[in-house]
């Protein structure tokens, strides 16, 4: 049985109890949630080093880090050094979204190697394959497709996006909005290209019940993915990414009728006050699946800096309800991501899910940051260290100016609070 089915049966699984103890939650709780389709743990029966997590309603937000092969660029080696830096930050999950190399060797080494849930996007396979066999992406075959995804599902993948929403209707939407940027998504491109050419539904859609009997049989979660996301502010909010969603709403509910976990995936260029009316249209049409955002980015002049621009976004997201924020590095848009670019996407995506987290009231966020408070005024710098969310770089940037001072080199002998507690005479606090 897949997570959902036990847990409408009443049955708390380990992976459950797992989830309740990381989240300091109620068993029930967890089991509950899932039985109603607001909380979902990605644990694909053939993953077995797995450490288990759950995203959704009342749990705290999670963080999804992309890496993988480019045809210009990577290789095994490269991609588990991302892996081990990714988990290193604090990446709940990791997605390989490779497109260069021997994909399947690739996607391999990554699973053997994860602890942590692995998503994949089966399309980009499917379609390489198509262009070294016969030329053409368009020349893939519905069996090649679903080929792919069973032979991910079999290789122990946790969640698959597939852009199942990119329908005829969606297409004549485009046609007809007009967009700056058109679609931005690869898996979308592929899909849009080959109906196409082919002159036919989108197969995802059309055989989704072909799709869910895969998902069933291995327990992977269904990641709806956003082919007609906005790819810049212009388009965001547009008929196109509205009609796909409104498709996706009802594939929600008959992934649920078939037992399968399903989240559904959110826009990545979307201007700042438009980012809580879009997370709450999501909630309604999708009846509250968990919400998978990229970003989303609220600026598209941030290039460098887009691990910035997406943490601004994704901080109002996960605030209005977003459960999953898929981080993007500072070199969004212009390069493959190296290993501190990975670093730092982690950690911005971080930031900005634990204050999405305090303003949520999500169990434990606002303590954190009470502790690191206390440590702060206590002049703690050990302590202080240990609370950040990169501990090594924290005690690397303090020691880099400081000579045995108690304070900080920021102010040394002023420091603002070592005075007024000598002026007040108040003790500092104690853990």
């Amino acid at each position: 049985m897949t997570q959902l089915e036990q847990a409408r049966k009443g049955i708390i699984s380990s992976q459950m109890q797992a989830v309740a103890r990381q989240e300091h939650l109620e068993p029930e709780f967890i089991r509950r949630g899932i039985a109603e389709g607001n909380i979902v743990i990605p644990a694909n029966i053939n993953h077995k080093n797995l450490k288990p997590f759950g995203i959704g309603k009342g749990l705290r937000t999670k963080v999804n880090a992309n890496f993988g092969t480019s045809s210009d660029y990577g290789t095994i080696e490269t991609e588990l050094e991302k892996l081990s830096a990714a988990v290193e930050s604090g990446a709940d999950t990791v997605m390989d979204l490779s497109t260069g190399g021997n994909l399947v060797d690739v996607r391999r080494a990554i699973l053997a190697a994860s602890s942590v849930p692995v998503g994949t996007v089966p399309i980009y396979q499917a379609g390489i394959r198509a262009i070294e066999q016969h030329s053409a992406i368009v020349m893939m075959t519905v069996d090649d497709i679903f080929s792919v995804i069973e032979e991910h599902a079999r290789d122990g993948v946790d969640f698959v996006t597939v852009h199942c929403g990119v329908t005829r209707s969606a297409i004549a939407a485009l046609k007809e909005q007009g967009r700056v940027t058109d679609v931005v998504s690869r898996g979308g491109a592929f899909m849009i290209g080959w109906m196409l050419h082919n002159d036919r539904e989108n197969p995802l859609y059309e055989e989704y019940d072909r799709l869910l009997e895969i998902a069933r049989d291995y327990d992977v979660t269904l990641s709806l993915g956003d082919g007609m996301r906005p790819g810049c502010l212009a388009d965001a909010t547009d008929r196109a990414q509205v009609e796909e969603l409104i498709v996706l709403g009802g594939l929600v509910e008959r992934s649920w009728k078939a037992g399968v976990q399903v989240m559904v995936e959110g826009p990545g260029h979307v201007p700042l006050h438009q980012i809580e009316a879009n997370v709450k249209l999501q909630k309604a049409i999708c009846k509250g699946a968990p919400f998978y955002v990229l970003g989303p980015l609220v600026t598209d002049i941030g290039a460098g800096y887009d691990h910035i621009t997406a943490a601004i976004g994704g901080a109002v997201a996960a605030a209005a309800g977003a459960d999953f924020l898929c981080y993007v590095t500072p070199s969004e848009h212009l390069s493959l991501p190296d290993v501190e670019d990975v670093r730092e996407g982690v950690i911005a995506s971080r930031i900005a899910a634990h204050a999405a987290d305090i303003a949520k009231g999500v169990k434990g966020a606002a303590e954190w940051d009470r502790q690191m408070a206390m440590a702060r005024k206590r002049l703690d710098w050990k302590e202080q260290v240990r609370l950040s969310l990169r501990p090594d770089y924290s005690e690397r940037v303090h020691n880099k100016h400081t000579a045995g001072s108690e304070a900080c080199s920021m102010c040394g002998n002023y420091c603002a609070m070592k005075l007024v507690g000598e002026f007040l005479n108040i003790p500092a606090p104690k853990c």
